[in-house]
């Protein structure tokens, strides 16, 4: 019996059943745990088991379960109590705390379910993953912001999205003040955001390339022009050279014997 004790415990409290009741989904809770819970949904005129969601209208009525209420009994004389939760499992600050967790310390949140807008720990978390009702739940990291994907009109998912408003809405928003709008869901306006998001990156990638791609040309362009500056100077510097021999002409070279026969010649004839 040691082995199942997990069997006679709260999934609330997480502690061993306390004037257990059952509802009539089969889980059983202590009986001021499940009334705290359902307490809380009043307003809503709806109430739901902790575990699998099952939902009940109106209020059932619960009794106490005489027989578990036994078995626990028997299971605490032995001295047997529920293993407390690690300490690192409990929310700290920062941390997202389960939704369903009683008491002053509640367990960290892995877990929040996009259908329930509630957070959930490790043992609450394992209704989702066993209750085939539960399983098409969309899930997600914990996050504090759950709130903020809720309609703050119709405490409903923000699963919708008005073009015509170019903001997101619920599926009751599109039946009274965004009736007639352009809508679609908002996983659709997600991927078509990205993938309007990915062509405007990809343009900006190309432009950018484009700019190096002319910068490169015109570097090599200067370059060319220094070159061309650089022989041109010297060119011209080569004609000038040339130029001024020119006009000197063999007068401007002592050494040539032409030179000298040529002046021997006007002396002589003096």
């Amino acid at each position: 019996m040691a082995e199942n004790q997990e069997l006679f415990c709260c999934s609330i409290c997480l502690d061993l059943l306390k004037d257990p009741v059952t509802t009539a989904c089969g889980h059983s809770y202590c009986m001021g745990c499940i009334k705290e819970s359902w307490d809380q949904d009043v307003l809503k005129g709806v109430y739901s088991c902790p575990q699998c969601r099952e939902t009940f209208t109106p209020r059932p009525v619960l009794k106490r379960n005489t027989v578990l209420a036994e078995v626990v009994k028997k299971l605490k004389k032995t001295g047997l109590q529920a293993a407390p939760p690690p300490a690192q499992c409990f929310a700290g600050p920062g941390d997202v705390a389960c939704d369903f967790c009683t008491g002053t310390r509640k367990q960290k949140a892995l877990m929040s379910c996009l259908a329930c807008l509630a957070s959930y720990c490790e043992t609450h978390l394992q209704s989702h993953y066993e209750s085939p009702a539960l399983k098409k739940h969309k899930l997600v990291k914990a996050t504090a912001q759950l709130q903020e994907k809720i309609c703050s009109h119709h405490d409903k998912l923000l699963e919708v999205y008005c073009r015509t408003d170019q903001q997101c809405i619920c599926y009751l928003c599109t039946m009274d003040e965004h009736k007639g709008h352009h809508t679609v869901s908002a996983a659709a306006e997600r991927t078509e955001k990205q993938r309007q998001l990915g062509m405007s990156q990809q343009k900006v990638q190309q432009r950018f390339q484009e700019r190096e791609k002319e910068l490169k040309e015109l570097q090599q362009a200067v370059e060319s022009f220094k070159v061309s500056i650089v022989d041109q100077r010297r060119h011209t510097i080569s004609l000038l050279s040339s130029s001024q021999r020119e006009r000197e002409g063999p007068l401007s070279n002592p050494t040539d014997p032409t030179v000298g026969n040529r002046l021997s010649g006007l002396l002589s004839e003096n």
